[in-house]
């Protein structure tokens, strides 16, 4: 079940600055407001990580594996509905782009030998599941369609977004800020 974190929890302004300074300075990065609001409302949903890990399986159990994620999104396996679908796919997406792009090391692990995503490529799975998520271009969902489609169609670049963000948190910490108050 996806918790909310309230709309004013201090992340929320820091993330919006901080991806808001990044991709403007970086001229392969699209900053428009629509993308950047999006990510930054990603980066804080999965502040919980009840969020980061929100697909469950039919039986209430947490789907940690992107494989099975894929299994849990694939209507002719266990989504019962292309909404479930849509959703899925948008939070492997979503998964995979925060992953490969703020904690890259993180990958290593996924694709150590006996782990479920060994064969798995980040890049290209994160890319196409945007790209589900795209296709959802009427009724509710038409006004995120285009949303989708750039992060699909720029999934390396945003990749790259992200981990210049990470750089800027690592470098907030060797500043000498705990939790918010300068050292």
């Amino acid at each position: 079940m996806k918790r909310d974190i309230s709309s004013n929890h201090p992340l929320r302004h820091y993330f919006v600055e901080a991806l808001h300074d990044t991709f403007s300075g970086e001229p392969n990065i699209d900053s428009s407001d629509d993308i950047e609001a999006y990510l930054s409302e990603m980066l804080v949903n999965f502040l919980d990580v009840e969020n980061l890990y929100g697909i469950r399986d039919p039986f209430g159990q947490t789907v940690e594996s992107v494989t099975e994620m894929m299994l849990e999104g694939d209507i002719r396996y266990n989504a019962n509905s292309f909404e479930r679908e849509r959703e899925v796919h948008r939070h492997i997406g979503d998964f995979l782009l925060f992953w490969s792009g703020l904690f890259p090391e993180f990958l290593i692990q996924m694709k150590a030998p006996g782990s479920k995503d060994v064969l798995l490529d980040p890049v290209r799975q994160g890319q196409f599941s945007y790209h589900v998520v795209s296709t959802f271009e009427h009724g509710a969902y038409a006004h995120e369609a285009p949303i989708f489609k750039k992060l699909s169609d720029e999934f390396e670049n945003y990749r790259y977004g992200l981990n210049l963000v990470r750089a800027s948190f690592e470098g907030f910490a060797r500043q000498g800020w705990t939790d918010g108050f300068q050292a």
